[in-house]
């Protein structure tokens, strides 16, 4: 019987995607980039993948995370000859900032949370997110009161989807494994990263997307369906 539910933050109850759109889209208008790129659209695409290889890159602990906030805006401002890390980490906090206010969530997430909470589910979030960030945003969308507590790479040094954070994350939360499980939308970061830790995976996948080299404990395309498992 599960008593410890370790939740992922971004694109699992948070809407990462659209929330910091909205906040690229600010940064366009307000920072003039119209200059450099024809359409919000145009400076969106070339930024998007960058990166999330950059986030990809981050998690496996290949770069650090001032390579992360230097690069992801400099590459797309490299082009028209702004080379200056110094203009891209005050960008860089500027849109962290903005993402801080934003309060959209996936759907179902507080039905959901209500009741896992109400159920007596002790509940955590397990993020790669920067700490500067985080808690700001658990707090600004109302989701602190349902968080026991937040556990960050940052705190333990090392990223999803390495062994070692599942391992701290337990060890501070005074968590049995066999009582603990992850819930995430990452296939990398969360359901592989838990199931390597020997941990049961919750897998919100709401594209439908393939599974990859194992079945994980339990699939969802909609969070509210977890009211139906848990």
């Amino acid at each position: 019987m599960y008593k410890n539910l370790f939740i992922d933050l971004d694109d699992t109850l948070w809407d990462t995607y659209h929330n910091n759109k909205e906040c690229l889209e600010e940064v366009y208008t307000d920072y003039k980039f119209d200059r450099f790129y024809a359409s919000f659209e145009a400076f969106f695409a070339t930024y998007m993948p960058n990166n999330l290889s950059l986030w990809e890159q981050y998690r496996e602990g290949t770069i650090d995370k001032q390579t992360l906030i230097v690069e992801r805006f400099l590459h797309i401002l490299r082009p028209f000859g702004i080379s200056d890390p110094s203009y891209v980490i005050a960008l860089n906090r500027d849109f962290l900032n903005r993402t801080t206010l934003k309060t959209r969530l996936i759907p179902g997430s507080i039905e959901t949370l209500d009741y896992l909470k109400s159920a007596g589910y002790r509940l955590f979030i397990l993020s790669n997110g920067f700490r500067e960030v985080q808690s700001k945003k658990l707090f600004n969308a109302g989701l602190s009161p349902y968080i026991e507590r937040m556990i960050l790479s940052e705190d333990a040094g090392i990223n999803k989807p390495h062994k070692q954070i599942f391992d701290f994350a337990l060890i501070n939360t005074n968590s049995r494994r066999s009582q603990s499980l992850m819930i995430g939308d990452s296939w990398d970061a969360d359901i592989a990263g838990a199931f390597n830790a020997g941990m049961d995976q919750l897998w919100f996948n709401p594209e439908g997307l393939p599974s990859k080299g194992f079945e994980p404990t339990f699939t969802v395309k909609q969070l509210t369906e977890i009211k139906d498992i848990l």
